[in-house]
């Protein structure tokens, strides 16, 4: 990494704020994500939903995506009660990779909300409250 390079990408990344326009926001991250600086939504998975997206899309897609958690939510105590669930010091994680469900969580409600142009932070608080 160049020092000089990546100060000023750091500082772009640092400005992005809520209120930030999504265009100019999504480029940011790309930018932050290509130096290697981990961003609050993967560019790349939004630019990837949203090329899945139709002209004509309807607000059916954004009850799907509401669902989409609603049905992660009501899985997690299934999760949970599933043998493969038990720490595993082998592999230093679960049998069932369920250490990475928060992450995966996270990261793909952020790029589905931003996708639709809703409040990240409102939903996965609603998903807190589901689960």
């Amino acid at each position: 990494h160049c020092p000089f390079l990546m100060g000023p990408i750091e500082c772009l990344a640092d400005v992005v704020t809520p209120d930030t326009d999504i265009q100019v926001t999504l480029s940011i991250f790309e930018l932050a994500s290509a130096a290697g600086i981990p961003c609050e939504v993967d560019p790349a998975l939004v630019t990837a939903l949203a090329g899945n997206r139709t002209e004509g899309s309807s607000p059916e897609d954004y009850k799907v995506s509401c669902l989409l958690l609603v049905f992660v939510a009501v899985s997690l105590p299934l999760l949970a009660a599933d043998p493969a669930s038990l720490y595993n010091p082998e592999l230093d994680g679960y049998n069932n990779n369920l250490h990475c469900l928060a992450k995966a969580i996270v990261q793909l409600s952020a790029a589905l909300f931003t996708v639709h142009n809703k409040n990240i932070e409102t939903h996965l608080k609603e998903f807190l409250l589901v689960s």
